[in-house]
């Protein structure tokens, strides 16, 4: 069973973009997203350079979601090093204690955790070029550590990154997980699908038609290509993992070979379309 939970939130000079500083109730952590170029006046804050784990998102060549999950025993100025040995970065988020209770062994864990957390979720490509070890802990620590991973997972999600949201955590409710979507259509496209919380999933072992019109719009075609090219589709035009598209309309566009209004391609055994579905809720 979920519990509420309340979130306290501070945004640095009214700018959104920038530093934000999240805690929960009951919690001894504090996360931090801060951008690339405020960095320095993140240096400046006494808890900027406590024991911690920290993030960096960024967008590779292609365009895709990266992560680098690392840990340090003083966070800034180790942030302050990939200023100059990573360049894909724009933003991080840094996970410390408010006491500065975490030691070398915590955040080793942690680090470890949520690699693994990452590399399940497969929302991001993890750019580290090592499998972070596991530390050994006590089972007092490991249950502390394990509350920790939770409301950090939880914080990281609000603060818009979904990096470690796998496709069953981002239904949006019961009631949803129940509801599929289906598409059969030309050129052997046979696709199933579900709504989640950050736009539609297509599941693993749908299939794609074999070819595109020549009017599919030219970013679709791109998308179909690079989704092949990375091997999520295969050269079945199977999808081999469950994944998660911006709307219904791109991930009906995709199966479909051209253009699409997904909220009404998509339809339920019932034959419903998304649309009614979303109408009747």
């Amino acid at each position: 069973m979920g519990f509420s939970k309340t979130i306290q939130m501070y945004i640095f000079d009214g700018n959104p973009n920038g530093r934000i500083m999240c805690e929960l109730s009951n919690w001894n952590g504090r996360v931090y997203k801060v951008s690339r170029t405020e960095l320095s006046l993140f240096s400046k804050r006494e808890d900027a350079g406590n024991t911690g784990v920290y993030f960096l998102f960024g967008k590779d060549d292609s365009n895709s979601d990266t992560v680098y999950i690392g840990e340090a025993e003083n966070i800034i100025n180790r942030l302050k090093q990939h200023l100059s040995t990573n360049q894909y970065w724009n933003d991080c988020i840094v996970v410390v204690s408010k006491d500065n209770l975490l030691n070398k062994a915590h955040v080793k864990y942690l680090e470890h955790k949520f690699y693994a957390l990452a590399k399940d979720a497969d929302r991001s490509i993890v750019v580290n070029s090592n499998i972070p070890t596991c530390s050994s802990i006590s089972e007092y620590d490991e249950a502390m550590l394990e509350e920790s991973i939770s409301n950090t997972r939880l914080l990281v999600n609000t603060l818009g990154y979904k990096t470690f949201d796998t496709l069953e955590e981002s239904l949006l409710s019961k009631k949803e997980a129940k509801v599929f979507f289906y598409i059969k259509a030309a050129r052997g496209a046979d696709a199933k699908g579900i709504i989640v919380a950050d736009g539609f999933a297509v599941l693993r072992g749908s299939v794609i038609s074999s070819t595109t019109v020549p009017s599919m719009t030219d970013s679709l075609v791109a998308l179909r290509k690079k989704l092949i090219q990375k091997r999520v589709i295969d050269e079945s035009f199977r999808f081999v993992k469950d994944y998660v598209f911006t709307s219904p309309s791109t991930a009906a566009a995709v199966v479909m070979g051209r253009n699409a209004n997904g909220r009404m391609e998509w339809k339920t055994e019932n034959s419903k379309t998304l649309s009614m579905i979303e109408q009747e809720s």
